[in-house]
């Protein structure tokens, strides 16, 4: 009959296709013959029956010894059928683990020639801690030149004070009526801290009392952002009190309104305004001994100039084809001066503090000489918006994010990504 024909040929592909195991080709059938069992209609039942025929030691339990199987029970062999899909799902997610550790750890996370204190510098997964306390998007992160304190600001126009090594949120400042873009800490003693925000004001807050101090106005639109300027003779300004800046007698801003703005921070007066740009000025960056400044933003050109008497402009880099995110010196002039550098990396260092790293919405991340205005280096390893690049200490690493939720690691002597943390943050860093 036909359905000898049909086992006949079933029997003779099973003898020649010996992939199994006689106890694994008994469970198949077992299942098969369990689930034709399941559901309803004469076929399945005569498909059961079949199967029932063609193996009956592996049937016989089914159909012999068992009632049907319950309606709310699930046949083995549709469990086994979706649990497929979800091993494939955890192996893919292993093998992408996998692969970023591999890059995150690459040359074994070792960097030669560096100290330890200086390797410690360098970031690698996973998180040491996960701060959440702001309600909305969190736009702007300052770390404590002397403390393990750290401040954040947000959309939700409030500022966050943390204490970053044991991960505990300490307050929240409050004064701000629109987001806030920018923080920052006076750069060497952390006493103070300035904020921009979109409601058209910068303040000033004391640290030590978390008291706003003063707020300053004059832009005509968003302020994006705010920086100390360090003093270039190091001279106290004093102020008397809760006024009384130490390192710093500036500040400068930078507004969606095309302007740059220096601000006296002994009397709050604006004393300079700047008006080189064409678009909205995004971003600032100050050399650590504060002899320069550099801006930058939708005008994708960046202006660099003095810091003192006349503010004259130097130079103007370009080369971005989209908005410049971010702008960076080298973050720690003084350690030229680390009795543990040999001379030439001490000379390395030194000709590095004029470097400045920019981050921009072409994807690139660019190093320039902020004195001669030369491109040294162009980097394109992000796949989305470069948000942000800090210039390490040392003068080895570029540390860049973006929107591609990453944070890379750029080693500057060889020129490639060294290291990437994928996934840092669940949405844009």
């Amino acid at each position: 009959s036909g359905e000898d024909h049909i086992l006949d040929n079933w029997a003779r592909n099973a003898t020649l296709n010996m992939v199994l195991t006689d106890r694994q080709r008994a469970e198949l059938h077992a299942g098969i013959h369990e689930y034709l069992l399941s559901q309803q209609g004469d076929l399945f039942a005569r498909a059961a029956e079949a199967m029932a025929m063609a193996d009956p030691q592996s049937c016989q339990q089914k159909a012999s010894g068992d009632a049907a199987p319950k309606a709310s029970s699930v046949p083995i062999i549709e469990k086994k059928w979706t649990a497929v899909p979800r091993l494939q799902k955890k192996v893919l997610e292993l093998e992408r683990a996998l692969s970023q550790s591999a890059r995150s750890n690459l040359n074994g996370g070792v960097v030669s020639g560096m100290p330890i204190k200086d390797r410690r510098m360098i970031p690698r997964p996973p998180c040491v801690h996960t701060l959440q306390s702001h309600n909305g998007v969190v736009t702007c992160v300052a770390v404590h030149p002397v403390f393990t304190m750290a401040v954040s600001g947000g959309e939700d126009a409030t500022i966050k004070v943390w204490d970053h090594e044991s991960g505990e949120y300490v307050r929240t400042l409050r004064g701000h009526t629109q987001g806030v873009n920018s923080v920052c800490f006076t750069p060497k003693t952390g006493s103070h801290i300035c904020s921009s925000s979109s409601d058209l004001s910068i303040k000033l807050w004391d640290f030590a009392t978390h008291v706003c101090i003063r707020t300053l106005r004059g832009h005509d639109h968003t302020i994006s952002d705010a920086l100390f300027i360090p003093n270039l003779q190091g001279s106290a300004i004093k102020g008397g009190g809760e006024n009384d800046f130490t390192d710093c007698s500036q500040l400068v801003s930078a507004s969606r309104d095309y302007t740059i703005k220096f601000w006296d921070l002994e009397t709050g007066f604006c004393v300079h305004t700047s008006k080189d740009h064409t678009d909205w000025v995004r971003c600032l960056a100050t050399k650590a001994d504060g002899s320069l400044l550099a801006s930058s933003g939708s005008d994708q050109a960046i202006v660099v100039r003095k810091t003192d008497g006349d503010r004259k402009k130097i130079c103007e880099l370009r080369g971005h084809e989209h908005v410049v995110e971010s702008l960076a010196f080298m973050t720690m002039a003084a350690g030229a001066q680390n009795s543990n550098m040999g001379a030439t990396q001490q000379k390395r260092i030194l000709e590095m503090a004029d470097y400045l790293v920019s981050g921009s919405r072409d994807r690139s991340v660019r190093m320039w000489n902020a004195m001669s205005g030369e491109l040294l280096k162009v980097f394109k390893f992000h796949e989305n918006w470069v948000r942000s690049v800090i210039l390490h200490p040392s003068g080895n690493f570029i540390f860049s994010a973006g929107d591609d939720r990453s944070i890379r690691v750029i080693d500057l002597k060889s020129d490639r990504n060294l290291r990437t943390i994928d996934n840092a943050h669940p949405h844009f860093v």
